[in-house]
């Protein structure tokens, strides 16, 4: 398997959408724009979504975990806590869907869990639209093709989420990722924007088939191609 290195895992090419003014500066401008009103507007849902939680959970009701930004430096990232913390009895945290009860299926299903990362954007870790920001310990298996996810700042929303979600493989995931490091533009932000509204009312994608969540990434084989993403 190929394993990018600190050198070349988080080039551009010169010519590179990411380069351009909106990458640099409008991106930037558009995510504090619209986030800050939706964090207000958000705020009188999110406490009592957040209380209820607290309630289902014995307690805890804000998820944070260390993930890998732009240039794969690391943040914390922030989630409403959809799931309790319960063990078997030789003490092992139980699976995903064995913890997952009917309200914190639900929070995730509207994609309200994801309110807490408005935060994160006004921050500057997260952007509205982007790579979806994984697990740290994914950082050394990605390929130096698919570590250029880190090239841009990592967002709430983005093109293999509006294409699919938790519903694709990771290969797949990944190449949308790319592309749209490649064709970064405003309008395909709107594009992506709008689109998300339409999954999250639909509900669609929200976890891999026969799973709770997505499965764990394990490193694509040498021998695998990539998926080449439509526009």
């Amino acid at each position: 398997m190929a394993r990018p290195t600190k050198a070349n895992s988080y080039q551009l090419p010169a010519n590179s959408s990411a380069t351009s003014w909106y990458a640099r500066r409008g991106k930037r401008l558009l995510d504090v724009a619209l986030a800050a009103p939706a964090l207000l507007l958000a705020a009188p849902l999110l406490l009592p979504v957040a209380l209820a939680l607290a309630v289902q959970n014995g307690g805890p009701w804000l998820f944070r975990q260390p993930r890998p930004g732009y240039q794969g430096r690391v943040f914390n990232f922030y989630k409403l806590q959809t799931m309790p913390d319960r063990h078997d009895a030789s003490g092992q945290l139980l699976p995903d869907a064995a913890r997952l009860p009917r309200l914190g299926r639900w929070v995730r299903a509207t994609s309200l869990d994801e309110l807490p990362q408005l935060w994160n954007v006004l921050s500057g870790e997260l952007s509205l639209v982007g790579p979806r920001p994984l697990l740290v310990q994914y950082l050394p298996l990605y390929s130096p093709e698919q570590a250029r996810r880190h090239t841009v700042r990592p967002g709430i929303t983005g093109w293999a989420q509006v294409n699919g979600r938790n519903a694709l493989s990771w290969e797949q995931k990944f190449a949308f990722d790319v592309w749209y490091v490649e064709h970064l533009s405003f309008w395909l932000d709107l594009r992506i924007l709008g689109r998300t509204v339409a999954r999250v009312l639909g509900a669609r994608g929200i976890a891999a088939p026969g799973q709770a969540t997505a499965t764990a990434f394990t490193g694509t084989p040498a021998s695998s191609s990539d998926f080449n993403s439509p526009s």
